[in-house]
């Protein structure tokens, strides 16, 4: 494994460097925007190596994998950052917020319930971003952009949710320039200053429209393993 290191190490930094660009190309601080490293479905061993790369924040989709992967590396490097950025269950809810540091996806109120009630018992507060769903995709979990304002203020002032910002996942084969613009316009009008936005395929794009966070895999570590 020792061989893959440089590859990992140069991929981050290519990121990096561009992720810089883009930022100042939109007249933006490169510091402003976080590199999530999305390590999901990827082994622990591939993901200390980014670690021992100088990255520190990372996410995931799975909370049954994020259990069985984290402990060991975030015992060795108590620094990282762990983002969940995949759907969640209800009855998940409760583990997530005590495993994971920020949570992306709150997407309903029973999920936003779940939450306040697991952050009372576990005196845990991780901050949280509402997902919201931009394309209006029936397959895809989020709020739809004409309910966001309501929501917001429900997870805010009803559950007393840290919400600090918002995440979308454009449709594939949509132009994603609009829904970064959506979402941001959203956030704007709420006061929040978090946007979890683009992917490996369009985090340029999502910059120059405002991203704080962006979620990049394979540019990174490959392409998904199958699982």
């Amino acid at each position: 494994m020792s061989e893959t290191l440089p590859n990992i190490a140069a991929s981050l930094q290519a990121v990096r460097d561009q992720i810089d660009a883009a930022a100042h190309a939109a007249g933006r601080d490169p510091a402003d925007v976080t590199l999530i490293a999305v390590s999901k479905t990827k082994p622990a061993d591939l993901v200390a190596m980014a670690i021992e790369a100088g990255q520190r924040t990372f996410g995931e989709n799975r909370l049954q994998e994020s259990e069985e992967k984290w402990p060991g590396l975030r015992s060795a490097h108590p620094d990282v950052e762990l983002h969940c950025i995949g759907p969640l269950q209800s009855r998940k809810v409760a583990p997530a917020v005590g495993l994971f540091d920020v949570i992306h996806t709150i997407d309903r109120e029973k999920v936003a319930a779940a939450a306040a009630k697991a952050m009372a018992e576990q005196e845990r507060r991780p901050d949280c971003l509402i997902q919201i769903n931009t394309g209006e995709e029936p397959q895809k979990a989020g709020i739809a952009p004409s309910e966001a304002d309501r929501f917001v203020e429900t997870c805010i002032e009803k559950h007393g949710l840290p919400i600090t910002g918002l995440m979308c996942i454009p449709p594939v084969e949509d132009e994603p320039a609009p829904h970064f613009a959506l979402l941001k316009k959203i956030a704007d009008r709420n006061g929040l200053g978090v946007l979890s936005m683009g992917m490996s395929a369009d985090f340029e794009t999502a910059i120059r429209f405002g991203a704080t966070h962006v979620r990049v895999g394979t540019a990174i570590f490959g392409a998904r393993n199958q699982t």
